[in-house]
């Protein structure tokens, strides 16, 4: 019998992922169907409970229900305990619902296996103090940098972030207008700046000589934060499109013990 799989947002018509794991079962041979379901804002945990019933054996979850997936969750792997968001749902044979968050080992094997950037022992900067950027802290510590700096316009809520990396004195915060002369080797943008069609300014010395500056948002051409970053002196530039198949396939992986080829894949997307 051909096993269910689905994503669940509020909007979802937006979503790549049905085309992805369509394409992951195609390459690997995986007897499996995956929908897109729109979630109802006052009815999420329903709506995945009746997934279960109807045979279901597992659910991607995006805004805005990552938090309420992680409260439904039984049992929770570590990164997703560390993030407290939930993307990935595991239904398991004894009724329990495992919860996992894949975001930050998605982005991090982007940057390291397909732009082939190692984060060992390099600078790192991450943007932003919100979800996205708690989802990506501990795959990003886990990768060894000689330094995690998270910056936000308001200190407080990088303070907050820097809470959950007891004991790591690697981590610190900033704002951003305190950025100039951090010579970063790595430059994450983890705000929604790109999705309102803003760049982000750093000041002068922020990115280091051959600098990455790789923004979470994804899009048909050169984010606003891409471009601006090339403006001021970082070498190299990706959109977030690696971090989204790579976070998939690590879903997939969960599921179903076998990892895709997410080379295979994000070409294919490109050609799009």
């Amino acid at each position: 019998m051909t096993d269910r799989y689905a994503v669940i947002g509020n909007p979802i018509a937006q979503s790549k992922s049905p085309v992805l794991h369509a394409a992951f079962a195609r390459q690997t041979g995986e007897d499996l169907t995956y929908e897109a379901i729109l979630g109802p804002l006052d009815g999420f945990v329903e709506r995945v409970r009746q997934f279960m019933r109807e045979g279901g054996k597992g659910m991607n979850v995006t805004v805005p229900f990552k938090v309420q997936a992680f409260e439904l969750a039984d049992r929770l792997t570590e990164r997703a305990r560390h993030a407290q968001a939930v993307n990935t749902l595991k239904f398991e044979a004894d009724g329990g619902i495992l919860g996992d968050n894949t975001d930050g080992i998605g982005m991090v094997r982007d940057i390291r296996d397909r732009l082939g950037v190692a984060l060992a022992g390099k600078r790192v900067l991450l943007l932003g103090a919100g979800g996205a950027a708690r989802g990506v802290l501990l795959p990003l510590l886990d990768e060894k940098p000689a330094a995690l700096v998270i910056a936000n316009r308001t200190v407080d809520k990088a303070e907050q972030l820097k809470v959950l990396c007891a004991g790591r004195d690697e981590v610190s915060v900033a704002r951003f207008d305190e950025l100039g002369g951090g010579n970063f080797d790595v430059v994450i943008n983890a705000t929604s700046a790109s999705l309102g069609g803003e760049g982000l300014s750093l000041p002068a010395g922020a990115y280091g000589k051959d600098a990455l500056a790789y923004d979470m948002v994804y899009g048909d051409a050169a984010t606003p934060f891409m471009r601006r970053a090339l403006e001021q002196g970082a070498a190299r530039v990706s959109d977030g499109l690696g971090m989204l198949v790579g976070q998939a396939a690590e879903s997939f992986f969960l599921w179903r013990g076998v990892r895709p080829d997410s080379e295979v894949v994000m070409a294919m997307l490109r050609a799009r």
